[in-house]
């Protein structure tokens, strides 16, 4: 783990409070989930649910998982053997990397990445290649014959992160095609995060890889409730895929946690099973709230891409004649008051990103006005 030091989210949050800046940089919503949900989560604890579960996850999130796969995507899982719960998405892609590539063994990855896939994937003593995603017509999409160049004797997997953060895309169905046949030629597993599988917007559609072709028996896929219901502290993932990949994953997450939150995982399974119209909700809010901070963020002067997805707008800075992302997201706080993240930092070519800087929709909107309020004193 030498080269990696704090998070740029912990820094770039502490940043935030340091100064009394207003944080558009970490993913979090500043608004509750459903009131449902949380009340699930407090009768779970003042009903006995405080001790270890079991250690896949309790059979009740297992089945509820089941059921929005195959309800949502046509995908069946069996609760038993193909469905495994996580302390949120970021362990269940830890530990499926940790689990399916090992020293010298390559993982694609499409960058901007996630910061952890590039820690999980050191971790493995495993090498990252990545494929740049590059803005074409106002989206982020990638060349497929960089993807098959990059695909060598040793590589075992492919990462792949749909909606993507923090791009913004939403793949579609030839992108997916594209990666699916790589797949299929070459004998790779596909690790997908899948986090913000219900927060798509306007016509774009989350089409699971598991979904094509050939790809459910190679697919290893990845959620969670925290963005889909607005609960990110509480850190409870699955993992869906053939039961020797389950195993596998199982293996190795029972010695990084061993169980995951039992009241969470309760008011999570009643969340899947009941609140999704409370999703379709937040999906419309979130939308209006990306238009909202572009209109703010153009008006400033940047240059922004409509994100199809997630919680964040990329934002390009040289209109306002900056080219170092992060020293301007450094700088931000004491300029305009307000956090970003600079995107640099989620590729290996830092270069390729150094005019992108990230902020987050995911706020009230009396705090995405005084955002953009603030940062139009950078013109």
């Amino acid at each position: 783990m030498q080269g990696f030091g704090e998070t740029i989210f912990a820094e770039m949050s502490a940043l935030a409070v340091r100064t009394g800046a207003i944080n558009l940089g970490q993913g979090f919503p500043d608004e509750e989930g459903p009131e449902a949900v949380l009340d699930a989560a407090v009768e779970a604890i003042r009903t006995g649910a405080n001790q270890y579960p079991p250690g896949p996850g309790l059979p009740r999130l297992r089945e509820a998982v089941s059921a929005q796969r195959l309800a949502r995507y046509g995908l069946s899982y069996d609760p038993a053997t193909e469905v495994f719960v996580t302390v949120g998405a970021t362990e269940g892609i830890a530990a499926s990397v940790l689990a399916l590539a090992g020293p010298g063994d390559e993982v694609i990855v499409f960058e901007p990445y996630y910061d952890s896939y590039a820690a999980v994937i050191a971790l493995a003593g495993a090498v990252r290649r990545p494929v740049t995603l590059r803005p074409v017509e106002g989206r982020f999409t990638f060349d497929p014959d960089e993807l098959r160049a990059a695909v060598g004797p040793r590589t075992k997997a492919i990462l792949v992160n749909s909606p993507h953060n923090p791009a913004g895309t939403v793949f579609t169905r030839a992108e997916l095609e594209a990666i699916a046949g790589v797949c299929r030629e070459h004998d790779l597993v596909a690790i997908t995060d899948e986090v913000y599988e219900y927060l798509t917007f306007d016509d774009a559609e989350h089409i699971p890889l598991a979904t094509l072709d050939g790809m459910r028996e190679r697919t290893v896929a990845v959620s969670s409730a925290g963005k889909s219901f607005s609960v990110t502290g509480w850190k409870t993932g699955w993992v869906t895929a053939p039961a020797p990949y389950v195993r596998a994953v199982q293996t190795v997450k029972q010695f990084l946690t061993y169980a995951v939150s039992a009241p969470y995982q309760r008011a999570a399974a009643y969340a899947l099973a009941n609140e999704i119209p409370w999703v379709e909700e937040l999906r419309k809010s979130l939308q209006a709230k990306r238009d909202r901070l572009i209109t703010g963020l153009e008006a400033a002067g940047f240059s922004t891409y409509r994100p199809q997805g997630t919680y964040f707008v990329q934002a390009d800075i040289r209109p306002l004649g900056f080219t170092d992302g992060m020293a301007l997201a450094r700088a931000l706080p004491e300029k305009a008051g307000v956090v970003a993240i600079p995107t640099q930092v989620f590729y290996d070519d830092a270069a390729a990103g150094a005019h992108f800087v990230r902020f987050a929709f995911c706020k009230k909107d009396e705090v995405i006005d005084e955002a953009v309020e603030r940062l139009a004193r950078l013109r």
